[in-house]
């Protein structure tokens, strides 16, 4: 059994669903489940669309952009007269449905229950063009296979009963298309977690004992850094787990941290691969040691702000004044990246994705001294050496650098063009 993910990047026009076709034909369709995203950037539009939904604005509009979308999609693809059109058609009621007689004010729950909306449609797009080609395969709700709890836009698998039922139900003989990203709890639709499609794949593979999980991208495999922050790129053509692990850990966004664990479990390797250049074979992430070529690789995280924090007495800086610190960090939401502590001041890289930061320093600056610096730049370089370093150094002040034995970060200020 092999597994497929395939993003919205894959699925972003009518000429990427034939690329899709493409790909299936060329390394068969036998045994082989395919998981796939919303189209394109559908989840920001479906996300708008729950925006306006609650704020009773604008929601004619978010909807008519969605559906525009989709149609002009299917006309790419389809004959007008094709039954899909028509299956289109019932998930835009059912969606109307709910907005209409919805009287929960829970914005997780309403956010999983709308947005759900870009996967159904997507991977009911994509079945019927495969089978209007002669790709015949099954297309499965997820929501009926990936068990969870009832916990709105995080939602955690029922591993044991996910697995009985995706054992029992998956005829593993066959093509078969799902959704990503997707759960059910009692009848109630569930999301994983943004970018939960490639988890999607791993759970399974993980329920299956899938011989590998292949995700394909629109990048030749994992690089050693981004392409759209540095000019010069290699490819990292094999990644231990545990060298994986530590890239997400640190933020690198090609591989989804939850994706890793259930298949290191059953060492189930992990293919990233290119779906415009099907003769290269990508980047590998296996039960081995390191990464090879083994050169530094770099993680960069914008719009950080770094915060230092000191006592007004000029006492130490100890567990108790540290924890309170962190307790106020988590109460306002502020993701911590980069941690450094000397005997008087305490300091955090931190994500303000909640827009909470000034609420965070107006409540603690009665307690504490502190200073902090908007919008640096946090670059960790995995496997870094002196050149890479300086490299760094060379766009701009370095606030603070942090270095242990395979891993260095520091926070930038970036020098403005």
């Amino acid at each position: 059994m092999r597994i497929f993910k395939f993003g919205g990047a894959s699925v972003k026009n009518p000429d990427a669903v034939k690329n899709i076709a493409r790909v299936l034909q060329h390394v068969g369709t036998e045994n082989t489940l395919v998981v796939i995203s919303a189209m394109g950037k559908m989840t920001n539009a479906f996300e708008n669309l729950v925006t306006s939904y609650r704020a009773e604005e604008g929601l004619s509009s978010a909807l008519e952009f969605v559906k525009n979308f989709h149609y002009e999609m299917l006309s790419g693809l389809f004959q007008k007269e094709h039954e899909v059109y028509h299956k289109i058609t019932i998930l835009f009621g059912e969606l109307s449905g709910f907005m209409t007689t919805n009287s929960s004010t829970d914005y997780n729950y309403v956010y999983d229950q709308i947005v759900s909306f870009g996967e159904l449609m997507s991977t009911t797009i994509v079945s019927a063009y495969l089978k209007e080609i002669g790709l015949e395969n099954n297309w499965l709700d997820v929501r009926g296979f990936v068990i969870t709890d009832d916990n709105y836009r995080d939602a955690k698998v029922n591993w044991e009963l996910t697995e009985k039922v995706i054992q029992e139900k998956v005829d593993t003989t066959k093509l078969n298309i799902t959704q990503g990203f997707l759960g059910g709890s009692n009848g109630k639709t569930t999301t994983l977690g943004r970018e939960g499609s490639d988890y999607t794949a791993g759970i399974f593979a993980y329920c299956l004992n899938a011989e590998s999980v292949t995700i394909w991208k629109d990048v030749p495999g994992v690089l050693n850094a981004d392409p759209r922050v540095f000019e010069e790129t290699e490819l990292l053509e094999k990644i231990s787990y545990t060298e994986a692990i530590e890239m997400a850990f640190y933020g690198a966004s090609v591989i989804h941290p939850k994706t890793l664990q259930p298949l290191e479990q059953k060492r189930i390797p992990l293919f990233v691969r290119s779906f415009e250049n099907l003769n290269q074979t990508g980047t590998s992430v296996t039960k081995t040691v390191g990464i090879e070529p083994e050169v530094p690789c770099y993680i960069v995280k914008k719009n950080q702000i770094l915060v230092s924090v000191s006592a007004k007495d000029f006492s130490f800086m100890v567990e108790d004044n540290i924890s309170a610190v962190f307790k106020k960090l988590h109460d306002y939401k502020l993701k911590v990246n980069l941690i450094q502590n000397s005997a008087l001041s305490f300091s955090v890289c931190v994500e303000d994705k909640y827009g909470m930061f000034e609420d965070f320093y107006n409540d603690i600056k009665s307690a504490f001294n502190i200073k902090s610096y908007k919008n640096a730049t946090l670059f960790t370089i995995r496997h870094f050496d002196d050149e890479a370093i300086t490299n760094i150094k060379r766009r701009g002040k370095a606030i603070i650098r942090q270095i242990n034995t395979e891993t260095a970060q520091l926070v930038i200020q970036e020098k403005q063009e």
